[in-house]
């Protein structure tokens, strides 16, 4: 009986990976609100355009979203009074910058279209259109159709989003049951092209790796002492160091370079060489055509992740609270 129960409540809910993937499409809006799409690249261009570290940081916030819950939007919830605090809050989201984009896309949008467009396929598009301002075209196909969650729960953060201490073992576990392969985690690594990390998540590697007051040995060690040199111990909390040294701002395979040659800043990118399946594809996705490829098609499968369709959800208003 408990069994025909979850499965009932699946099907009610309409929250299934499988199900959810047939009935994303592209240009969902194209009846309802035909402006959507055009909306969301036009102010995410414009922002783009006076911060060139905006791709990162909206990527980020889409992953970070896709991962706890799918991609329903609940990382945009804000705590509401004395509620448990929503996703943003856990100190895994401290750091994610962008929210006010979104904001104002939705602003936009509402007035063309009132409830019609949900904030979670205007993330979906944002993020990719600020990643692909540089090139002045659309970088991959966003499908849409998702709807908004009305639950966000820092409790639930922790265990779901990668660590950038995670080893390949539990990176691989990770993201199988967000139904996402080998391939698939090696190539959205490569999101690490562009963006800045605080000191904090990596100073273990350079001052106390084993507890004895050494640096990780896989790390190179040129490369280790150039960090130290930005980030003393302890960590600062006002301190970014570029993810891809030298080309933190250009989405590139530079990152699968700078992996190969021992200089991934996190233990989780040092990882994806300690594996042979998973070295072999780093490799591949060093040429520009193949990264960019496989980053489009690995985007699709984590954007559907869990995605609410039909009647599940609905569709906010205002993306930081949930509709009365």
């Amino acid at each position: 009986m408990k069994f025909h129960i979850i499965i009932l409540l699946v099907f009610v809910l309409g929250v299934s990976s499988a199900s959810g993937a047939d009935k994303l499409t592209k240009n969902f809006y194209k009846k309802s609100c035909p402006r959507a799409e055009t909306l969301v690249r036009d102010i995410t261009w414009g922002r783009a355009q006076s911060d060139s570290r905006l791709g990162a940081k909206l990527l980020r916030v889409h992953y970070h979203d896709c991962f706890v819950r799918g991609c329903d939007a609940s990382i945009l919830l804000d705590t509401v009074g004395t509620n448990a605090a929503a996703e943003k809050d856990a100190r895994p989201n401290l750091s994610l910058l962008g929210y006010e984009v979104i904001d104002e896309i939705k602003s936009h949008i509402e007035k063309v279209c009132p409830q019609v467009v949900s904030c979670s396929d205007i993330l979906a598009l944002a993020a990719r259109d600020a990643v692909s301002f540089p090139f002045k075209k659309q970088m991959w196909d966003v499908l849409t159709g998702r709807r908004d969650g009305r639950t966000s729960l820092s409790s639930e953060v922790n265990g779901n989003i990668p660590g950038a201490s995670s080893n390949f073992t539990t990176l691989k576990d990770l993201f199988a049951r967000k139904k996402l392969n080998v391939n698939d985690l090696v190539v959205l690594s490569g999101a690490h092209t562009i963006g800045v990390a605080h000191c904090g998540p990596f100073s273990r590697r350079l001052y106390n790796f084993t507890g004895k007051g050494d640096t990780d040995p896989s790390l190179d060690q040129t490369y280790a002492e150039a960090l130290k040199s930005q980030c003393p111990n302890p960590a600062s909390p006002s301190i970014t160091v570029e993810m891809d040294p030298q080309s933190s701002e250009s989405f590139d395979t530079q990152y699968f370079t700078t992996v190969k040659q021992n200089k991934g800043l996190f233990q989780s990118d040092a990882a994806l060489i300690t594996d042979r399946a998973a070295a072999k594809i780093v490799n591949s996705l060093v040429k520009p055509n193949s990264f960019f490829s496989e980053f489009g098609k690995s985007m699709k499968n984590m954007g559907e992740i869990e995605v609410l369709i039909g009647n599940a959800g609905e569709i906010r208003q205002n993306c930081r609270i949930v509709n009365a």
